[in-house]
């Protein structure tokens, strides 16, 4: 271990693409994973059995496993889907495991942190809250008057939406935290937020308040990871400038101190320079490098690791 603590915010892919990264830097790493997926075998677990959805704290264990053949060969076991067209079919193995040790134990947090011990993962996986939630947001352009807004509940539900999503909010409203994801945000020296889909993996992290006010008061450098491009059926059309603008108007008084953008998606002209003032109102400072896989929408965990690790053991973070 370098000495680096490191809690990493965030759900599904975009999550996974920074724990990969992290790992390159030898860090103490918690993760801390959004919980409102509602749709697949998340979806069909949380309903037959009232547990937290597993699928994206599965991701996360996965990312993290032992770099050796052994950690591969588990890894890959974790996320086998069963086949077939029976009631199995599309379960993940990890989210069966998972929703086997919440039953028995009682407790997601034991039910991660007993997995992890089982598979050797060094770090941890934490929910963003003990219990599962659900998303509900504003959307736009589904009424025939383009000022009115639609209420649309279930992140699978807001993730295909026609519309343009302008605001999220969690069910239950104010829902109570996870202590240790809270302790671990306190904790850290690097606390980084994304990638992810925006309004359903990225945003919910900053909409419960005692996780909001932990973000606000710790003494970690705060790193903010901007997505390759646009999420379909959630930010279509929205540039990385309004990316910011929404992550602020839904954590009002929360600052960062560096945003990595990729190089390639925001070249130098008008839209980085509306990019570098965006930052600025949010107490940071933009670092534009190249991290995404040439020629698709994916992180370079390699790339990315470097960026992160200039950042972190760089001296003097972003004017507060």
């Amino acid at each position: 271990m370098s000495g680096l603590k490191v809690a990493a915010l965030g759900g599904g892919h975009g999550l996974f693409a920074t724990l990969r990264a992290m790992r390159a830097l030898d860090a103490d790493i918690t993760a801390i994973v959004t919980v409102a997926d509602d749709g697949g075998s998340s979806g069909r677990l949380r309903t037959e059995l009232g547990i937290i959805p597993p699928g994206d704290l599965r991701m996360a264990l996965a990312a993290l496993m032992p770099d050796d053949e052994r950690g591969e060969f588990w890894a890959g076991i974790l996320q086998h889907r069963f086949g077939g067209g029976g009631a199995m079919a599309g379960h993940p193995v990890g989210n069966l495991l998972l929703a086997g040790l919440c039953e028995v134990l009682g407790d997601p947090v034991d039910a991660l942190d007993a997995l992890a011990d089982r598979f050797g993962i060094e770090g941890r996986v934490l929910p963003m809250v003990p219990g599962p939630l659900r998303i509900e947001a504003d959307v736009t352009g589904l009424e025939e008057d383009p000022r009115l807004s639609r209420v649309i509940r279930g992140q699978v539900a807001v993730a295909v939406t026609p519309g343009q999503v302008r605001r999220v909010r969690l069910l239950p409203a104010h829902p109570e935290a996870c202590v240790d994801a809270v302790d671990a945000i306190l904790g850290a020296d690097v606390v980084t937020l994304g990638p992810g889909s925006w309004f359903s993996s990225v945003i919910p992290h900053v909409l419960v308040p005692e996780q909001l006010d932990a973000l606000k008061r710790t003494s970690a450098r705060r790193v903010l990871i901007l997505n390759l491009a646009p999420e379909p059926g959630e930010t279509v059309g929205y540039s990385p400038e309004r990316h910011l603008h929404v992550l602020a108007a839904h954590a009002e008084g929360l600052r960062f101190d560096d945003v990595i953008v990729d190089a390639e998606t925001v070249p130098p002209g008008p839209e980085r320079e509306h990019l570098v003032r965006a930052t600025a109102h949010l107490g940071a400072r933009p670092h534009f490098v190249t991290v995404g896989v040439p020629g698709t929408h994916q992180h370079d965990p390699t790339a990315l690791a470097a960026a992160i690790g200039d950042v972190a053991y760089s001296e003097s973070p972003g004017t507060q």
